[in-house]
């Protein structure tokens, strides 16, 4: 049975490990999007618009579930084992939609799948942070965040590729859930647990005292009650603005008068912009803060996607939209970067999962509201500026936060307690990361 506690060589297998998990999120962004024209082209199952938006639908709802259920867990038995858990949950699942053979069993196996997937993401943010060196925290959280826009992008790809033929869309599934295949048995092999919980759970036991608190009732405890709602009201909107650019985006183009190939062109050019932003905005937050980062971001979005509503010849607008995503995409995550400094340990995993969950709500909402506007021929331009309100929405859900104490200080108890101590040399791994003893900035 492999320590909970890894060797020195095996921290730094953290962020490629959360990296790669988070790139499966960004598979499952773009998967579905995909394969539902050659579901409704070729009348599987006798699908019809409605039926494919429920499989949409009831997916995101398991994506809800499992981060709100499955953040509360992390508190509780450990960031290694939930990670693991969540990642094979997804993949089988993922696996098991190339064989279904009835809308009903597409429809479980995409719940099933997302509960998984609603897990990972959160618990991959919380494990990166705790693993990070201090003061690194925000753009450990951008760069692991990185790869859902890569996963978006190479599905973009893959699904170029192997749909062309229109009869293999379930190659899709199968070969989407090839990744996480592998990665279950790396992460059990390789995966360390994070050594802040770890002490956390070490000073719990070693100090007598009231059990456990309940994870979600500290997140409206003495001063969190504004920020925990700011924090579920930031991440919805946030997440309002990725599923519904990067569901309508190409739509909205077609609809302004340009043709499919660049509007496909645009979406691509969105996700890649949203790369950059992440690199870019992480050390930005590690140097001025995560709310000003966010703030900044969110407001420079506004303007962006306002100015997305004018005509413009080809070369400016893919400018125009490569900063779009770069700003707007970004901004969601460093919310994320300011809810892990904000609460403790004992309730961080807790505090990232209900803000995914919550955030998820917002990703059913934005393709619908968007859709809706198409629906009655008023896309375009006021798509643009209904995005654009969601942006500005955003910067005062943020101000709302308001600047708080963040809790870098949160396991100095730890450290005057009998505990399970680092390894010689596991505070810098190969690739610069190392556990931080309380994981924060």
């Amino acid at each position: 049975m492999y320590s909970e506690l890894a060797a020195p060589s095996n921290r730094s297998a953290v962020f490629p490990l959360c990296w790669t998990a988070v790139m499966l999120d960004g598979f499952d962004l773009v998967v579905l999007g995909t394969v539902l024209p050659v579901l409704l082209k070729g009348q599987v199952w006798g699908i019809t618009p409605a039926s494919g938006t429920f499989v949409a639908t009831i997916g995101l709802v398991g994506m809800t579930i499992g981060a709100v259920a499955i953040g509360v867990i992390t508190d509780y038995i450990g960031r290694r084992q939930v990670m693991i858990l969540a990642v094979t949950l997804f993949c089988s699942c993922t696996l098991l939609c190339g064989f279904a053979n009835s809308i009903a069993m597409f429809g479980l196996f995409r719940f099933l799948a997302g509960l998984g997937l609603g897990g990972c993401l959160p618990t991959a943010i919380t494990l990166v942070q705790e693993s990070a060196r201090r003061g690194r925290g925000a753009s450990a959280t951008t760069f692991v965040m990185t790869g859902y826009h890569v996963g978006a992008v190479l599905t973009s790809v893959l699904g170029l590729l192997v749909l062309s033929g229109g009869g293999a869309w379930r190659w899709m599934f199968v070969i989407g859930a090839a990744p996480g295949l592998v990665l279950a048995p790396l992460m059990i092999r390789l995966l360390p647990e994070s050594e802040a919980f770890l002490q956390q759970r070490a000073s719990r036991a070693n100090t007598e005292g009231p059990a456990k608190a309940n994870p979600v009732a500290e997140l409206f405890g003495k001063d969190l009650v504004r920020p925990t709602l700011a924090f579920w009201g930031t991440s919805f909107l946030g997440l309002v603005l990725v599923y519904g650019l990067n569901t309508w985006l190409p739509q909205l183009m077609i609809v302004a008068g340009y043709p499919l190939h660049q509007g496909l062109g645009l979406l691509l050019t969105l996700n890649g912009g949203a790369i950059a932003g992440m690199l870019v905005a992480g050390p930005v937050a590690n140097r001025f803060g995560p709310r000003t980062a966010a703030l900044t971001w969110f407001g420079a979005g506004a303007v962006l996607l306002a100015a997305l509503s004018v005509p413009l010849a080809a070369a400016p607008l893919y400018i125009l939209v490569f900063l779009t995503g770069a700003f707007v995409f970004s901004a969601q995550t460093l919310i994320f970067a300011y809810v892990g400094r904000l609460y403790p340990v004992r309730s961080r995993g807790t505090g990232l999962g209900w803000t995914a969950g919550i955030g998820r709500i917002g990703a059913i909402a934005g393709p619908l509201i968007i859709g809706a506007l198409l629906t009655g021929r008023h896309g375009y331009p006021l798509g643009f500026y209904v995005f654009a309100a969601v942006a500005a929405l955003a910067v005062a859900a943020t101000l709302a936060i308001g600047r708080l104490k963040d809790n870098a200080a949160d396991s100095r108890p730890f450290r005057a307690s009998a505990q399970p101590q680092a390894p010689s040399g596991a505070q810098r791994g190969p690739t610069g990361w190392s556990a931080s003893p309380d994981g924060s900035d």
